[in-house]
């Protein structure tokens, strides 16, 4: 059975996002490792709205930032994917981890 490791990175700099998720790449794949990706996806524009008082009424000028994100996988070496997880990110790059377990080609459901 083979575990596919999703990796999702968000943030709001994203020169920091890219450098992170290039070296984590650039080390999978040093490591021999299958990696799909980095998937880039469109940047999210966020506004939040901001009052003066808690009660709606008085506002600020609405704050705006942008979220951009990336997505990689790796394929098998739990091992590795263990390690790459259990890095250090920057505190600006938000990750999440999925891990799937996919059956081989040909294996019957249970």
């Amino acid at each position: 059975m083979t575990f596919v490791t999703k990796l999702s990175f968000e943030s709001g700099d994203r020169r920091v996002l890219e450098e992170t998720v290039d070296d984590l790449h650039r080390t999978i794949e040093r490591k021999g490792v299958e990696c799909k990706g980095p998937h880039a996806f469109s940047p999210e524009r966020t506004r939040v709205q901001l009052y003066k008082q808690l009660r709606p009424g008085d506002q600020f000028s609405p704050w705006e930032y942008t979220v951009y994100a990336r997505k990689l996988e790796i394929h098998g070496a739990d091992d590795i994917a263990r390690e790459m997880v259990g890095r250090e990110f920057p505190d600006s790059v938000h990750v999440e981890v999925e891990v799937d377990r996919k059956k081989p080609l040909g294996h019957g459901r249970e």
